[in-house]
């Protein structure tokens, strides 16, 4: 299929468009209506009249923005109309919404009458919470943008201006930091007077830039004084008193070219011609002034930026304009100024050095991605922009005056757009506070391993935990320096160096000599099997528990757990669950990972104390004790031994809300409970779901995770004596914060 068809089905399939309106509250019944409309709406309107600023709570007017255009200046098509730029203005609304959940209208303006825009956006305002100008060309944007700025009070952002400028200024401020120039000292040339190139070429004067070294270029060549042909007010702004006229005069020397002009516009001459270490941000679109493989074919020292994907150093406009307006309707700001523009670039730069995650490495296909000059501006897939533009933001707004609402808490207001990024997110976030509220140490095994570093880093940031590694402390050393990562004052340890080596040698064979293993073989094992040191650590009480298993089987990782610390006093083994997360819920299942085919009273173990672990994540549980049939509807040894040991839950812990034996849809469907089975307890709505043997639990965990798109946190083992935890091969840098946090929690928990 050829891409024009691919993309024209795409449009066009089921429902038409890309974008739809859905309701956010109920509206099934009489009640709903009545409240919905007449005559319950009268009571916000009524109190909107009297206070105006009620609109942002009783109204969707707080998170919608207007994506405004005429068409005149649609991405690389240009002046194709305001109907024909509607797919586009569409497009926008989804990436608002995927993004940061801003929600949009697309308003496509069909005149080039600026005046008559302005008057139609005006009269808008009580519509919105802010406007996005949209491929609108120059000069009239900057009129219609400017007039807008002083007769509205909300925020007015022409995003093809100041959305480029934002994120190539950001790319610059890394560059020339990769490089060592000062802004103050560089020479400048900007090609293409429009929008764009005139935004790029503000901000960067704003950022310290000396103008007398900034040259602005257009079709006709340079902008200088005293030149009469295409000029306007705007471009005359940035007229250079210098004696070159033409792009090729101006490149040389240069060590800085914005290109938002045309294909081809910068030659390899032109790029020879450069100075020392040139940084070139070809944004063109959708072919840059010079692709990136023939500028290094003529200068192996060249930084080069695109707006193109499939080239690194992307200037993409997603990176800013959804978290930029998310900071501003959050604030319930009159405007987007100055200083939040700022705020939002140097946000971007700074992201752009810190570790990058693993769920983005991943979606750029597992290839590494370090700062430096082939990495200077974040991934447009990155999820944390969102937490590090909009508070930027919103907190430059609050400092310039412009916020109608402060935000008190920042760190809480993070939390509450991490929670926006998934119910794991929001779930995990309860966790961590809670780890942070009283770390414990954690002893990680393989203290080696990049995964291990990284996540550590992010742990020591946070407060998580006490981190202590395991392996050669040359090695893990040497590691964090070449990641970037510092370590602090963590706690490393070589087992076969450490002075606990000896004791912890005497320990391990007096448990395990009756078990075959000499003393020599406890030295050993100790020395060469990280976990057994570890588990060893946690059991004499100089760690308070262990994560491990990031690169070994499961079975290998709990072993040395069980056979050093073992399962608590009256349990008749350990367990293992996963906790799931769906869009509208958060589970969990087991035995997903230890019991294979357990008896009436490990199954009765297992729902006990994975009822407690959700009430870790502050979670009333409601378990089903799963089967193939439905209170005695089946009589077989299957079905008998989940009912023996659903009495056995209900006798040693009451006040818990349990019931079964049962089938999955009963237990997630309230009416057919409430019609067929009125006398359980559970009604419909469970969350703790035990199986009835690990293969059904461990199988059904898997699919939904595939197949449903769960989030899975795990696996969480429960019922050792001391908390230890096991990591899965592939688990990525978040899971193993996540665990971590876990483990923490688990130690808190048991006091």
């Amino acid at each position: 299929m050829s891409k024009k068809q691919e993309a024209l089905d795409y449009h066009s399939s089921g429902r038409k468009g890309k974008i739809e309106v859905i309701t956010t509250k109920p509206c099934a019944t009489s009640r709903d209506l009545s409240l919905a409309y007449s005559p319950g709406v009268a009571e916000p309107c009524l109190e909107i009249e009297k206070n105006p600023d009620d609109a942002y709570k009783y109204t969707a007017k707080g998170n919608l923005v207007a994506v405004v255009s005429n068409g005149t200046a649609v991405l690389g098509l240009g002046d194709i109309g305001a109907l024909a730029g509607k797919p586009v203005m569409e497009g926008k609304g989804v990436l608002f919404k995927r993004f940061a959940d801003v929600d949009v209208f697309d308003i496509e303006l069909n005149t080039k009458d600026s005046d008559e825009i302005i008057r139609t956006v005006k009269i808008l305002e009580p519509t919105f919470g802010g406007i996005n100008l949209e491929d609108i060309k120059g000069p009239e944007c900057f009129y219609i943008e400017e007039k807008l700025k002083e007769i509205m009070d909300i925020p007015v952002f022409h995003d093809d201006q100041h959305g480029t400028a934002i994120i190539a200024n950001a790319g610059l401020l890394n560059a020339l930091e990769t490089v060592g120039k000062k802004i103050e000292e560089i020479k400048i040339v900007v090609n293409g007077a429009g929008a764009a190139g005139i935004a790029c070429a503000q901000m960067a004067l704003t950022l310290g830039a000396d103008p007398k070294k900034m040259i602005l270029c257009d079709t006709k060549g340079v902008i200088f004084n005293g030149r009469g042909e295409g000029m306007n007010p705007y471009k005359q702004r940035f007229a250079t008193d210098l004696p070159c006229r033409t792009l090729e005069e101006a490149m040389v020397d240069a060590d800085v070219f914005f290109g938002v002009s045309s294909k081809g516009a910068l030659t390899p001459a032109m790029v020879k011609s450069m100075a020392k270490d040139p940084i070139i941000f070809a944004m063109a679109n959708p072919d840059p002034e010079i692709t990136p493989d023939e500028a290094k074919a003529v200068r192996g020292d060249v930084i080069i930026g695109t707006g193109r994907s499939d080239y690194n150093n992307q200037v993409n406009n997603v990176l800013c304009f959804p978290f930029l307006f998310r900071g501003a309707l959050d604030t319930h700001a009159r405007a987007i100024n100055d200083e939040m523009k700022m705020a939002a670039c140097l946000a971007l730069a700074k992201l752009a050095k810190e570790d990058v995650p693993d769920s983005v490495r991943k979606a750029y296909g597992g290839v590494d991605i370090k700062f430096g000059r082939e990495y200077l501006i974040p991934k447009p897939f990155d999820p944390r922009v969102l937490l590090h533009v909009a508070p930027a933001v919103a907190k430059a707004a609050m400092e310039s005056g412009v916020a109608r609402l402060p935000i008190d808490d920042l760190d809480k207001y993070r939390e509450r757009l991490e929670a926006l990024q998934g119910r794991s997110k929001e779930i995990m976030r309860v966790l961590i506070n809670k780890a942070r509220s009283n770390p414990k140490r954690v002893v990680f095994p393989e203290g080696e391993e990049d995964k291990i570093l990284r996540a550590v880093a992010i742990i020591l940031d946070e407060g998580i935990a006490v981190p202590i590694l395991l392996g050669d402390v040359e090695v893990i050393r040497t590691r964090a320096r070449e990641l970037n990562i510092d370590l602090g004052e963590t706690e490393i340890i070589d087992p076969r160096q450490s002075e606990k080596t000896p004791g912890y040698t005497n320990e391990l064979f007096a448990r395990r000599q009756r078990k075959g293993v000499t003393l020599a073989e406890a030295r050993r094992m100790l020395r060469n099997n990280r976990n057994y040191f570890g588990a060893m650590m946690v059991e004499k009480g100089d760690a308070d528990t262990m994560l491990s298993g990031i690169n070994a089987h499961y079975p290998d990782t709990i072993r040395p757990a069980l056979e050093i610390i073992g399962k608590k006093d009256g349990l008749s083994r350990v367990h293992g669950m996963y906790m799931m997360v769906t869009k509208k819920d958060v589970v969990f299942f087991a035995d997903t990972t230890v019991t294979i085919e357990p008896t009436a009273e490990e199954l009765a173990e297992t729902a006990i104390l994975t009822a407690e672990k959700a009430r870790h994540f502050e979670i009333e549980p409601r378990v089903a004790m799963l089967s193939f049939s439905n209170f005695g509807s089946a009589d077989h040894p299957l079905t008998l031994n989940v009912k023996r040991a659903t009495a056995l839950v209900k006798q040693r812990a009451p006040e818990l809300i349990i019931d079964g034996e049962m089938q999955a849809n009963v237990a997630l469907d309230p009416d057919l409970v409430e019609r067929q089975y009125p006398f359980s307890k559970l009604k419909g709505n469970a969350n703790v779901f035990i199986f009835p043997d690990l293969q059904s639990g461990n199988i059904s965990y898997k699919l939904l995770h595939k197949l449903g798109g769960a989030e899975q946190v795990g696996p969480i083992l429960m019922g050792t004596k001391k908390p230890i935890h096991v990591l899965q091969r592939g688990d990525d840098v978040a899971d193993i914060v996540n665990m971590a946090a876990v483990a923490v929690v688990d130690v808190q928990e048991e006091g």
